[in-house]
């Protein structure tokens, strides 16, 4: 674990000038659900029984549909985290909300722009009571979803991947495992909590640290 924790700090420095570097800090602290809200689709569920935390590790069943919510509101930041589908699954769906606001805009879903981690299609981004623009949008947005430009980043099931979400103004740029795979102007939206999907399969993530981009 003292590894893994070096490893992405090491990666946070080499990404990010020296002042940056200072005011990074983790948002999942490896231990409990401190600084963060469960909110499901089912009335009274038990966040415990979607949620957990083992060995620094944020595990979720992916059941009953819902997310989890930071305490706290961010704008212009750059967001990484680690996920990866449990070895012997076969990936599924869920994402990474930014700017997430308005409760229930689309069903259980808050007003937020989703960051697929869909296995397969990490990357794409997907407007939920939002709007964004992305280059070559005849070929590349389909309703609500804007496709990444590479299918070919992610590591297999059962491995970690990592991803860097940038937001700054009314931009955004998203990179899966170093590659730059999406980005998008225009966004109708820069300021909200961050939040993680339960949405079908289960998924673990770890090392989630927020920097912001300004003092």
């Amino acid at each position: 674990m003292r590894y893994a924790l070096a490893s992405v700090a090491a990666f946070v420095a080499l990404s990010l000038p020296a002042s940056a570097q200072d005011r990074s800090h983790r948002l999942f602290n490896g231990r409990d659900l401190s600084g963060w809200k469960a909110i499901s689709d089912k009335e009274n569920a038990d966040a415990a029984a979607t949620w957990s935390v083992v060995d620094g590790v944020l595990k979720c069943t992916g059941e009953p549909a819902g997310y989890l919510k930071t305490d706290d509101e961010y704008s212009d930041y750059v967001l990484s985290l680690e996920w990866r589908w449990p070895k012997g699954s076969k990936g599924g769906n869920n994402g990474v909300l930014v700017h997430t606001s308005t409760p229930r805009a689309l069903g259980v879903w808050p007003k937020s722009i989703e960051v697929q981690l869909y296995a397969g299609n990490a990357g794409d981004l997907w407007v939920i009571g939002t709007d964004l623009d992305v280059p070559d949008e005849a070929s590349r947005k389909e309703d609500r979803r804007h496709k990444n430009l590479t299918d070919g980043s992610e590591k297999p099931i059962g491995e970690w991947n990592r991803m860097e979400i940038t937001c700054e103004g009314s931009t955004m740029r998203v990179k899966v495992n170093g590659d730059l795979v999406n980005e998008a102007t225009n966004c109708t939206v820069s300021r909200g909590a961050i939040s993680l999907q339960s949405e079908g399969t289960p998924i673990e993530f770890r090392n989630i640290v927020i920097t912001p981009l300004k003092p």
